[in-house]
């Protein structure tokens, strides 16, 4: 007789920000593949019911502190979040001012602190967060100053969330991806000069030469999001082919 294994995310509930497209939406219907039931958060409705038309799909900038309170007020009982929303602007520090870095910020610092801030008392005792950061936010590259400034800061507000929701067994991990081949990432390389060169060069970043693919990204989050990582939190967690490894 055959046993059916349950679902790694059978009777879950988990809020995914930045569904609408790239890494956030693979992730999202990764985690219903694996039987969650979902909310969808993100600035355009539109392309969240595109992800998965039966989901619950909200509109929300996850930097706006009160849209973000208005939300948890509504928002049922959570039994994870992936906190996915963001934003890239490249420059060095003497090429963005002021507008670019606080953008940076709100995008990628402010908006997921937000959702933690407001959220917090929506979890579950033994819910498990996933923070979406970056392999730059770990080492330095030329050109993205202030995102990866912003990714930093990120990396260590999983670290103190950790710390503080330790109590009730909440769980809270950072995952650090590097280049990965998503449609904002190719409307990048047609843009440029010369395509094909653009994609090798972003390829030669890690040991692996290619670009992570989002199914891979959404894999890691749903491991962590489950029950058989249970004693895994306040990690930060490079998923880039090796590029962190040989810094």
């Amino acid at each position: 007789m055959t046993r059916t294994l349950p679902s790694a995310l059978a009777g879950k509930t988990i809020l995914v920000t930045g569904a609408g497209s790239g890494i956030g939406r693979a992730s999202a219907r990764r985690f219903q593949e694996l039987g969650a039931e979902l909310l969808l958060a993100g600035r355009r409705l539109e392309a969240l019911r595109e992800t998965l038309p039966r989901a619950r799909h909200f509109a929300l900038d996850h930097a706006d502190d009160a849209a973000v309170a208005a939300f948890a007020r509504e928002c049922p009982e959570l039994d994870g979040m992936f906190l996915c929303a963001g934003e890239l602007r490249t420059g060095s520090v003497a090429e963005s001012g002021a507008a670019d870095f606080e953008r940076m910020i709100a995008a990628n610092l402010r908006g997921p602190w937000l959702m933690c801030h407001h959220l917090g008392p929506r979890l579950r005792d033994g819910a498990s967060v996933v923070l979406a950061g970056s392999n730059i936010g770990i080492r330095a590259i030329p050109d993205s100053a202030a995102y990866s400034v912003a990714k930093a800061g990120l990396h260590m507000l999983g670290q103190v969330l950790a710390l503080e929701w330790a109590g009730r067994a909440i769980r809270c991990n950072t995952i650090a991806p590097g280049p990965v081949r998503t449609a904002m990432v190719d409307q990048r390389l047609a843009a440029a000069a010369d395509p094909g060169a653009a994609l090798a060069a972003l390829a030669r970043v890690n040991p692996m030469g290619r670009l992570g693919r989002e199914e891979e990204i959404a894999a890691l989050a749903a491991h962590l999001l489950g029950d058989e990582s249970r004693w895994t939190t306040g990690t930060v967690i490079p998923i880039d082919g090796g590029a962190a490894a040989v810094m």
